[in-house]
C-alpha cells in the first residue's frame, strides 16, 4: 500500500508528491497522459501570481496581499470563497521562495502588452521548463511517476479513500493507499461534458491544452458523494486565433491585440468594450464573449501602426489595403465593416499619450457601444485583423475543499483522506472570470497543502 496516491501530472499534482515526499512518505503519482504530453496545461503556462513585500531581481515591485484580494474580486465580480482565497493569498507570499527550492527558475520580469512585471514572475523557460524542473526533483527524492495510466474507477466507504482503479497499458490495476489526491485538471476535453452547459455553441470551442483533460475523476468522486461546486459554464476562456488546432494549440495562438483595435462579429458589428480595463485583469472575459456571438467566431481589427506593438499570435494577421478589401478577405459584408470603423474612428475622442499600461482615458463618445480607454483611429494601411475563437484553458466546475485541501461531502463533511488541488478545485476560489497566472497560484498553494495534508493521514 502507498501513503499517498496522486491523480494527475501538472503542476498542482506534483507540488503535492513533493510536499508528502518531503513529508517522508511513500508517493505515486498516475498521469494519464504519455510522458511528452505530461503535465496538463502546465506546459503552456508561463507564469504564476503571487504576492510579495517588495521588488526583487524578478518582480518590479511590491504586490499586497490587499491589492491581489481586490483583483480577485474585480475580475470574479465577487464569487468567490473569502476565506479560501484569502488563505491562498497569504500562502502565495511563500510559495515564491519555496517553488524555487524545488529547482523552479524565474527570468527577470517583462514589459510589453502584458503589464505583468509587478505582479507575475515568470518561469525562465516556461511552463514545459518548470515542469520539468518539478520532475527532476521528485524523482530525486524517490516518487514513483507512471505515465499512460488513468484513474478509471474509485472505492471509497463514505468519506474515505480506499483504492483507486488504474488503467495502464490495458490492464486494470486496483491501487491501495492511505490517501488520495485528485490534482487531474477540469473537464475541458470533454465536448459531451461542455455541451451540458454550452449546448451546440461548444462544437465550436477550441481546447488551449492537453485532450486528456476529460475530467473522468470529478465525475466519479461527485457521483459517489463528494460536494459539487462551481457552474458548467464558467471557465477560463480567452479569445485565441481561430486557425489553432482543436487542441493543445497553447500559448502562442493567444492574441493580446483587443486594446489596439475592435471587435466585431459576423454581422460586422461591435459587442463590447474593448478598453473595459488592463489587459491581464480582462482578456479572460474574451473567449466567453465570443462564445455569445453568431458561429462563436470575431474578429480583431486595427491598422498599421498597432501590428508591432503587441506579440502576435502563431499565425500571420489577415491584411489588406482597405476596410472593404479586408472585410472580404474575412468573409464580411464590405459596407458593414466600413461603416463600423467609420462610425468608431468618429467618435474617438482621444487627446492624450496612447498608453497600453495604463488605464489612459482615450475613449469614444456617441457609440451605442464604447471603447473606454485606448480608443484610436484605424485609419492607416494596410488594414489588419485576426479571426478569433473561444479559447477554453481549464473549466471551473469541481469538487468543494476546505483550507486543508480535504474535499467536502456533499453533507458537509470533510474527508479526512480525499485531497484535491488545482484545476479539479479552482471553483472554489474562481467562482467566474480569471486573472493572469492565478490558475498556477491555485495549483502550487493547494498543492503544496494537499501533500502535506495527505503525509498526515
Amino acid at each position: 500500500m502507498w501513503d499517498v496516491l496522486v491523480a494527475g501530472g501538472g503542476n498542482a499534482a506534483l507540488c503535492a508528491a513533493i510536499a508528502a515526499r518531503r513529508a517522508g512518505r511513500s508517493v505515486l503519482v498516475v498521469e494519464a497522459a504519455p510522458k511528452f504530453y505530461r503535465g496538463g496545461n502546465t506546459r503552456h503556462t508561463r507564469n504564476m501570481r503571487c504576492a510579495h513585500d517588495a521588488a526583487t531581481d524578478t518582480l518590479s515591485g511590491p504586490y499586497p496581499e490587499e491589492e491581489f484580494y481586490d483583483d480577485l474580486l474585480r475580475v470574479t465580480q465577487g464569487n468567490t470563497t473569502p476565506e479560501l482565497a484569502r488563505m491562498m493569498i497569504a500562502e502565495s507570499k511563500p510559495m515564491l521562495d519555496w517553488i524555487q527550492a524545488q529547482g523552479v527558475r524565474f527570468q527577470p520580469s517583462l514589459g510589453g502588452t502584458l503589464s505583468l512585471g509587478r505582479t507575475n514572475s515568470f518561469f525562465l523557460g516556461g511552463g514545459r521548463s518548470m515542469l520539468n524542473a518539478l520532475y527532476r526533483t521528485a524523482e530525486s527524492l524517490g516518487v514513483e511517476v507512471r505515465y499512460e495510466a488513468e484513474v478509471t474507477g474509485l472505492d471509497l466507504d463514505g468519506p474515505r479513500f480506499r483504492a483507486a482503479t488504474v488503467r495502464q497499458d490495458g490492464e486494470d490495476r486496483r491501487i491501495e493507499a492511505k490517501a488520495f489526491v485528485a490534482a487531474c485538471g477540469g473537464f475541458e476535453s470533454n465536448f459531451d461534458w461542455l455541451k451540458e452547459g454550452w449546448g451546440e455553441r461548444a462544437e465550436n470551442f477550441l481546447i488551449r491544452g492537453t485532450p486528456y483533460n476529460r475530467g473522468t475523476v470529478t465525475r466519479m468522486l461527485i457521483e459517489q458523494g463528494v460536494m459539487q461546486i462551481g457552474d458548467p459554464t464558467q471557465c477560463h476562456a480567452v479569445a485565441i486565433d481561430a486557425r489553432a488546432p482543436r487542441y493543445d494549440g497553447g500559448i502562442i495562438t493567444r492574441l493580446d491585440c483587443v486594446v489596439f483595435g475592435i471587435v466585431v462579429n459576423a454581422h460586422a458589428q461591435r459587442f463590447y468594450d474593448e478598453g473595459e480595463d488592463i489587459w491581464p485583469k480582462r482578456y479572460a472575459i474574451w473567449g466567453r464573449l465570443v462564445a455569445d456571438q453568431p458561429g462563436q467566431i470575431a474578429w480583431i481589427v486595427f491598422d498599421a501602426p498597432n501590428l508591432e506593438k503587441f506579440m502576435p499570435s502563431l499565425f500571420p494577421a489577415i491584411s489588406a489595403p482597405t476596410i472593404p478589401e479586408l472585410a472580404q478577405k474575412l468573409g464580411l459584408d464590405p459596407a458593414t465593416l466600413e461603416a463600423t470603423v467609420s462610425e468608431f474612428n468618429a467618435a474617438v475622442v482621444g487627446g492624450k499619450p496612447f498608453d497600453h499600461t495604463d488605464l489612459d482615458g482615450n475613449r469614444t463618445q456617441g457609440l451605442a457601444i464604447e471603447k473606454t480607454n485606448w480608443a484610436q483611429r484605424i485609419e492607416t494601411a494596410p488594414f489588419y485583423a485576426y479571426p478569433v475563437r473561444p479559447g477554453i484553458t481549464f473549466t471551473y466546475l469541481g469538487v468543494k475543499v476546505d483550507e486543508r485541501a480535504r474535499m467536502t461531502m456533499a453533507d458537509g463533511t470533510p474527508s479526512d483522506n480525499l485531497f484535491a488541488a488545482g484545476e479539479i478545485m479552482a471553483g472554489n476560489v474562481l467562482g467566474q472570470g480569471y486573472a493572469a497566472g492565478i490558475g498556477m497560484t491555485i495549483g502550487a498553494v493547494f498543492g503544496r497543502i494537499a501533500g502535506t495534508e495527505a503525509a498526515h493521514v
